[in-house]
């Protein structure tokens, strides 16, 4: 039987190797949580970030067990917000607001 690579794993490597496109990459899917709400395509694709950047170091930067960053981090995860904010800050990024369009006064 032959292995294919999945599209995370195609995704992973294409990340390790162009590590430059990540900051795009995170401002993009934040951006389409903003307008689908879609908690485990963010999830994934910060998981798949958190492989390329490694989960240890960020486990550890965090204050989180290994165990902890990838329940957190998984599809049908339901994490806290400020596990999500130790996260990103253990990446090197922040979580910042972003004024929309139309504001709700």
């Amino acid at each position: 039987m032959r292995n294919y690579r999945t599209f995370t794993d195609v995704e992973e490597s294409y990340f390790h190797d162009h590590p430059e496109e990540i900051d795009d990459y995170l401002t993009i899917i934040f951006e389409e949580y903003a307008k689908d709400g879609d908690t485990g395509a963010l999830l994934s694709s910060l998981r798949v970030l958190g492989r390329v950047k490694g989960i240890t170091k960020i486990a550890a930067a965090a204050g989180m067990s290994r165990k902890g960053v990838q329940k957190a981090l998984s599809e049908d995860g339901n994490p806290e917000f400020a596990s999500i904010n130790s996260i990103i800050h253990a990446m090197g990024y922040r979580l910042a607001p972003l004024k929309l369009d139309a504001s709700v006064e």
